[in-house]
């Protein structure tokens, strides 16, 4: 038995037929573009298809082509530079309008960007009358109030999807069947850099944090490295497979997200057939349209909202150049402000900019300034967190000679040595700053480890960089005239420039030292910090270590003196020295409970100790 709605069926020709020279015709983005309709009308001749305006919010399909836009003398308008848009700028049949995705709506609503036509991809009506929007709400909703004609075109291989998307066969004055396949997206492949990459951001991501994904090898890596996460949430312009994958990896329950709990709200969908089969009918993604999902104020109601932006090259003053061309979602300013002011927003939030150290030519993408590079994010008090394959820099807070130096420190090792000498140029790093070349390439990655000690207190351990001299500053000036005496042998009382930068410069190979934080990643304070020295003349090590007052009797010392035992004893020493004042005991004790026998020599108020990694206990 027909239904009512079946007479609105026609060929895509007769419902093109009413379309009048002069319209702006809004179409589906992506995976959601009506790619019957529109390679109909880019192929058409007819005179009524002539000088049309068509308004796409991203221009990430394949329908629409320069060639076709030529010939078909028709207009572009998009609020992204994305496949097609990025190419024809230049050439003028593309006409690009900067605008945060949250005003979108309001744009159209009140006829700034007028519609007269809709052409909207949508799924089989059911026996109810009501189609899917499917995987693409963005603005189609406005669009179609707005327009004054309305066509569907009815693929059967789009998912259902739950959320604002459901679309009455009334408002559609025609139906026209799908002659063409879903538009499906290809993972990206992941290279070796742009997995380090990831690697990097993942390691501040916490559990509970809520992330937003878009394209491109990084997010094609992530989720292997957010798997072991736990009560992740997703509040994304789009869901990928990247996105699927993570959400099967269980990591995902948006559990503790205040907008939409429990769910993964998106405004688009691009990605793989599987995809699309994992969405048809999901009850645990919710679309939604771009005022909503894109709304600042939306995504800082999340706690802890992270916004990941890959970004193209970033200076040493933190000012951050943007993607352009294919691929790239969030390519722009206006593309990337909505979720950056959402992540300023949210208790706990921050953003992190990730990018490789050198492009695919070999060239730095950390550079002295960027002036002259096109697409600029120019807010360099309100980048967070700078991440390449090298680590993270952690910029918020921080002076912009520290800022540069962190830059500097996650640049290609074959690059810091001139980043060092041009930021001495133009005084963005003092004339005198250490730089041991040696070290580029010998920083200790793999020295990383959390441990949680008593009262709960967390805190993670790495290899000490030349960027911590202000951390070790202020942990110096909170020690007591007592600490300093039992660390330093000496009743020390300044720690300036000259000195601290010495003593956080090592070279890696006869010095290690480690660093122990609290605080969120990325924020951390340094509250303790360990080193041995290689003696000159035997397989030995010299020990030391020191713990913020505040932070004593917890065990760190205990952790970092095994923590030290285990390095050295794996970069070939045979054991280790310390010498120990006699009023100190409570570091004696750290030693005497540690893992080998201690031999202990008193003279001249401290005890030197011998500690030989070759004894009986431990052979076993």
């Amino acid at each position: 038995m027909s239904q009512p709605w079946e007479k609105k069926r026609v060929s895509p020709e007769r419902a093109l037929s009413k379309i009048e020279p002069g319209m702006n015709v809004f179409l589906g983005t992506g995976a959601a573009e009506p790619r019957t309709l529109v390679k109909t009308l880019m192929g058409s001749s007819e005179a009524n298809l002539a000088d049309l305006t068509l308004i796409q919010i991203v221009s990430f399909g394949d329908a629409i082509s320069i060639e076709g836009l030529r010939s078909n003398r028709s207009r572009l308008k998009t609020f992204f530079s994305g496949w097609v848009a990025s190419e024809a700028i230049n050439a003028g049949r593309v006409d690009l309008i900067p605008s945060r995705f949250s005003n979108i709506p309001s744009l159209i609503n009140d006829y700034q960007i007028p519609v007269d036509a809709a052409l909207i991809q949508v799924t089989p009506p059911d026996g109810n009358g009501r189609c899917s929007l499917g995987i693409a709400v963005d603005v189609a909703r406005q669009a179609m109030a707005q327009a004054t004609l309305v066509i569907g075109e009815i693929n059967p291989d789009v998912p259902c999807t739950f959320g604002d998307t459901f679309v009455s066969v009334d408002e559609f004055d025609f139906f026209v069947e799908s002659r063409e396949p879903m538009f499906y997206f290809p993972s990206w492949p992941v290279d070796d850099v742009h997995d380090r990459v990831a690697a990097n951001v993942a390691s501040v991501i916490e559990d509970g944090s809520c992330l937003a994904f878009s394209f491109g090898p990084l997010f094609q890596a992530l989720p292997r490295h957010l798997a072991s996460k736990r009560d992740l949430g997703i509040h994304t312009p789009f869901v990928t497979d990247a996105v699927m994958e993570l959400m099967n990896s269980g990591a995902v329950t948006n559990r503790y997200k205040e907008s939409y709990r429990g769910k993964t709200l998106a405004s688009y969908a691009m990605g793989s057939k599987a995809l699309m089969a994992w969405l048809d009918r999901n009850p645990l993604i919710e679309f939604q349209g771009v005022g909503q999902v894109f709304n600042p104020m939306e995504i800082g109601r999340n706690k802890r909202f992270i916004a990941i932006i890959p970004a193209r090259k970033v200076d040493l003053s933190s000012r951050i150049s943007m993607h352009m061309g294919k691929g790239n979602v969030t390519s722009g300013p206006g593309q990337v402000m909505d979720f950056f002011n959402g992540a300023e927003i949210s208790k706990g939030g921050f953003n992190i900019f990730a990018l490789p150290s050198r492009n695919l030519s070999g060239e730095a993408n950390i550079r002295i300034n960027i002036e002259g590079v096109a697409n600029q994010i120019n807010f360099p008090d309100s980048v967070g967190m700078v991440a390449t394959e090298y680590g993270i820099a952690a910029l918020s807070g921080r002076t912009m000679r520290e800022r540069a130096q962190a830059l500097i420190e996650i640049a290609h090792p074959d690059d810091r040595e001139a980043l060092v000498a041009g930021a001495k140029k133009i005084n963005l790093l003092y004339p005198d700053q250490i730089f041991i070349h040696e070290s580029s390439r010998l920083y200790p990655d793999h020295i990383a480890e959390r441990h949680t000690f008593k009262n709960n207190t967390e805190v993670r351990f790495r290899a000490i960089k030349p960027s911590d001299e202000e951390g070790m500053r202020r942990l110096f000036y909170r020690f007591s005239d007592r600490a300093i005496y039992y660390r330093y042998f000496t009743p020390i009382k300044t720690m300036p420039h000259e000195k601290t930068q010495e003593y956080v410069n090592v070279d890696y190979r006869n010095v290690i030292s480690i660093v122990g934080l609290v605080g969120p990643p990325g924020q951390g304070r340094i509250i303790a910090e360990a080193r041995y020295a290689r003696h000159k003349d035997k397989p030995l090590v010299d020990v030391a270590f020191v713990v913020d007052e505040k932070f004593q009797g917890l065990g760190i010392a205990t952790h970092l003196y095994g923590m030290l035992a285990r390095l050295a004893r794996q970069r070939g020493a045979r054991g280790m020295t310390a010498d120990v004042l006699a009023s100190n005991q409570s570091m004696l004790k750290v030693f005497e409970k540690g893992k080998y026998p201690v031999q202990s020599r008193f003279e001249n108020g401290a005890h030197a100790l011998f500690i030989p990694f070759d004894s009986a206990e431990d052979q076993r």
